[in-house]
């Protein structure tokens, strides 16, 4: 499902190769619909919901709708799962609903801490998913991904931000706090933890909660630095006040313990950091990429 707009858009997986994009349906809806929701789980074997809004600054701006898509979106999911009938719902979750670590590695008991209206309103979804597997049994598994990167990354992500300003040749990246810690997953790891609860006995997941990280906490401070070393360049970073969230929102540490989801599925992430942000940087650096981004503006 992409959502629906007039230009039939269907964004990067316009993308894809010719050949592997035949073998995609792509269908326009909005996950705010619950008959688009319903029409298109119909006869599904596994539904993977990840329909949301993720950028947490425009949640200041406006947080109904984010209860909109990401409580409201979750609720229509899962009602269509229950009166369907489907085999297995992989849920997204994010590592923000932890907030700022109280204790690390942060596994799943840890306590949630609503800090932005996005990370209140993703502890809604979860614990709208969380009760239809307890009230009618829908067989809900939720995978909670600590902070994903990789090619096609919005710019609203700090790590896009790094990289398409030094691939337009910018030495001087303008950022936001520099001291918040987190721990970044690369793309292709995550999707196969997707992959995973989707295949896993339905003992071992379903009713779950499951963390996937990397293990490796780092801060935005050294990110940048390990980026600009990776390539020869030396930076001068510029703290933006624009950039900067309010002072009780900001996550100041995430650190992810993996066991659960380990010990469930097998799952190890295969890419380190150093690893996926070159491939990152390489996809970056190629004009025809970055000339999608606005790298010169702050994306919110």
């Amino acid at each position: 499902m992409v959502l629906y707009n007039s230009f039939n858009s269907w964004g990067w997986l316009e993308s894809l190769p010719a050949d592997l994009l035949d073998s995609v349906e792509v269908r326009l809806g909005d996950v705010r619909d619950i008959a688009s929701v319903r029409e298109l789980a119909e006869g599904a074997e596994v539904i993977y919901h990840l329909a949301a809004l993720i950028a947490i600054p425009y949640s200041y701006r406006s947080p109904r709708s984010y209860v909109d898509t990401n409580v409201s979106g979750t609720l229509n999911v899962m009602e269509s799962a229950r009166q369907l009938g489907t085999p297995r719902v992989v849920h997204t979750s994010t590592s923000e609903v932890y907030g700022t670590a109280l204790t690390v590695p942060i596994n799943e008991d840890h306590p949630l801490q609503g800090q932005s209206p996005y990370s209140a309103s993703k502890i809604g979804a979860d614990k709208i998913a969380e009760s239809y597997h307890l009230s009618f049994e829908v067989p809900v598994a939720t995978l909670r991904p600590f902070n994903t990167y990789g090619p096609r990354q919005s710019n609203r992500a700090v790590i896009p931000t790094i990289l398409s300003q030094l691939a337009a040749g910018q030495r001087q990246i303008h950022m936001g706090d520099l001291r918040p810690t987190r721990d970044f997953t690369y793309v292709a790891d995550t999707v196969r933890a997707f992959m995973a609860l989707a295949d896993a006995p339905a003992e071992a997941v379903v009713g779950r909660t499951l963390n996937a990280g990397s293990g490796v906490e780092t801060s935005i401070r050294d990110l940048v630095d390990l980026i600009a070393r990776a390539a020869g360049l030396e930076v001068e970073v510029v703290e933006e006040p624009e950039r900067l969230r309010p002072a009780g929102s900001e996550v100041m540490r995430l650190l992810c313990d993996s066991t659960r989801l380990t010990a469930a599925t097998g799952w190890k992430p295969a890419v380190s950091l150093p690893e996926g942000l070159a491939a990152t940087a390489e996809w970056f650096a190629r004009p025809e990429n970055l000339a999608r981004y606005k790298w010169g503006s702050y994306t919110v």
